[in-house]
């Protein structure tokens, strides 16, 4: 009985050095989240929002995730401009995709998406980024296609 307490003791304390990646195991902590606003024709509107710009990062977004408080979001950062497919595969939420230009110019928005979706979903234009927000937020806060947005990955542009 003591060896097994030991070797349940030692798994115990590995596993607890061992960190789930960010999509696993609840909310974000503040660190984890970036400041982004869009300039509107009725106000700035800010967000805080999930990077996601590695490629493991870019094809699981917010895939599994059952909940996305108003106010934040996932960026996805392509690198530079080109035409952007997304999809809803996986993702039980509708959302609101924010198709992003590198000056940070909106170029398209595909409001309420269909959860669980093969569909794919185009930029319609070359975008470097996308931005998923809760479904209804573009139409609830009057963001549209030519509005601005204000985050670091867009500065100098």
């Amino acid at each position: 009985m003591g060896a097994m307490r030991r070797w349940f003791a030692f798994v115990t304390l590995a596993l607890s050095f061992i960190a789930p990646p960010s999509w696993v195991g609840g909310p974000l902590r503040a660190a984890d989240l970036q400041n982004l606003e869009i300039v509107t024709k009725s106000g700035v509107r800010s967000f805080s929002v999930e990077l996601a710009a590695t490629p493991d990062q870019l094809n699981r977004g917010l895939m599994f995730r059952t909940e996305l408080p108003e106010g934040r979001g996932m960026l996805f950062d392509f690198k530079q401009e080109q035409p952007i497919m997304m999809w809803m595969k996986n993702t039980p939420l509708s959302l609101d995709m924010i198709f992003i230009r590198s000056d940070g110019i909106i170029v398209r928005i595909a409001e309420n998406t269909t959860p669980q979706s093969t569909q794919t979903i185009p930029s319609g234009r070359p975008a470097r980024a996308v931005l998923e927000v809760i479904a209804g937020t573009s139409r609830k806060l009057g963001i549209v296609a030519g509005d601005r947005v204000v985050h670091p990955m867009f500065q100098g542009r």
